[in-house]
């Protein structure tokens, strides 16, 4: 059976992206940097093999901390991925990047960096709450 490959692109449609086979993970980032990067209170991820990830053409990358990049489409600036220097085999790419957001395999599991989440932002879901990176005990 094939695997599922899935489409998307930046919002002027500069950038394509094909994604092939199933996420690794699905998470809601309350990260300050995932925050100003996207002009979003949190932003939901979605992640794959780096290898199963194809763009056309290639986006503009950033280095936006020590620890990761960001890739963007240098004419609409759409952020379009995040990808962690640590584990360059797998790459992160905006949910709502995808023509079809709303597949239920690219539904969040949980919440990570809630130490960093906006007082203002009401999470009301039951999701699993993490304080950073899924290290330590959940938020309570």
């Amino acid at each position: 059976m094939a695997e599922k490959t899935r489409t998307g692109g930046c919002l002027c449609g500069a950038v394509r992206i094909e994604a092939s086979g199933p996420p690794t993970r699905v998470n809601y980032c309350h990260c300050r940097t995932c925050r100003k990067a996207s002009g979003a209170p949190v932003v939901a991820w979605v992640t794959f093999p780096a290898a199963k990830v194809r763009f056309t053409p290639e986006p503009a990358w950033y280095r936006s901390s020590e620890k990761a990049e960001r890739a963007f489409c240098a004419r609409c600036g759409s952020v379009i991925v995040w990808r962690s220097f640590a584990d360059p085999e797998h790459i992160d790419v905006t949910t709502v990047t995808f023509d079809q957001p709303d597949d239920p395999e690219l539904k969040p599991v949980d919440h990570l960096w809630m130490d960093a989440k906006l007082s203002w932002f009401d999470v009301r879901d039951e999701l699993p709450r993490y304080h950073e990176f899924r290290k330590g005990p959940r938020v309570k």
